[in-house]
């Protein structure tokens, strides 16, 4: 997406744009913050360009509820400030600023969305659900960072889809629609569940050193979107079983995209 040659080549006819591309695992962009500069915020303008050029009708711009940073308590509306802690997060929270600031300054009909953690078939093995499973079934370790109390709300793929498609069809333009399931969990509770699915005990979690800045708390106030007529239909205690069967059910997958990475 930082490519203008391709991105324009690939939006010419386009009506609509769902930005979806991100660099998105926070390890890694404490690791290369740069590489998450370049795609999240730089990739992000260069789509806004040539939806501009292209005469695109809507360009629905997917963020996520980190830019929020951690809250004690209660959800994070809309209107909540912007308080990123990691270059993962900063990034986002530009790219937001940036997709808005289309709309404002160039007419472009944007709408953003912050999504809670997401979790489901096809997820790659980095992030949390999939990792413990994967691992798991090499013999492995559940690794929790700290003493895994963190705490986030998982929506399953299926439902953040209905909701973007919701949002397409009835989001107001130069609005930020939150989308959560209300369904939060402690990490443990998380990799607890995975162990339950698999008939494994609590001595298959490792606890590991926690990262740096790592947010104890993510909730967001999904009433906006849900006055679209949208509402999660997946709760976690299906989605969770039915997602550790399908990974089971897809060890080449799985296996082929940890062998492209390494």
């Amino acid at each position: 997406i930082r490519d203008p040659g391709i991105v324009a080549e690939a939006m010419d006819g386009v009506d609509v744009v769902f930005h979806l591309a991100a660099e998105s695992h926070v390890d890694r962009s404490i690791a290369a913050p740069a590489t998450f500069l370049e795609t999240n915020v730089t990739g992000t303008g260069v789509l806004l360009d040539a939806a501009l050029r292209a005469g695109v009708g809507r360009f629905v711009h997917v963020s996520t509820d980190e830019v929020y940073g951690s809250l004690p308590s209660g959800r994070a509306p809309e209107t909540a400030p912007l308080r990123p802690s990691s270059p993962y997060s900063a990034s986002k929270a530009g790219s937001d600023l940036l997709a808005l600031s289309y709309g404002v300054t160039f007419g472009l009909d944007v709408v953003v969305t912050r999504c809670t953690n997401n979790y489901g078939p096809y997820q790659f093995p980095e992030k949390l659900i999939p990792l413990a499973i994967t691992t798991l079934a090499d013999g492995g370790r559940i690794p929790l960072y700290g003493d895994g109390m963190q705490e986030r709300d998982w929506l399953h793929v299926t439902d953040h889809c209905s909701a973007l498609l919701s949002i397409l069809d009835g989001g107001e333009a130069g609005t930020v629609y939150n989308i959560g399931a209300d369904a939060q969990r402690t990490n443990r509770a998380v990799a607890h569940a995975i162990l339950d699915a698999l008939g494994l005990d609590e001595d298959r979690i490792e606890f590991v050193a926690d990262r740096p800045g790592h947010d104890r708390r993510y909730a967001v106030d999904s009433t906006r979107v849900r006055g679209l007529g949208w509402a999660p239909r997946r709760p976690f205690e299906d989605g969770i079983v039915e997602t550790v069967g399908w990974y089971q059910d897809h060890p080449a997958w799985w296996r082929s995209a940890l062998e492209a990475v390494r």
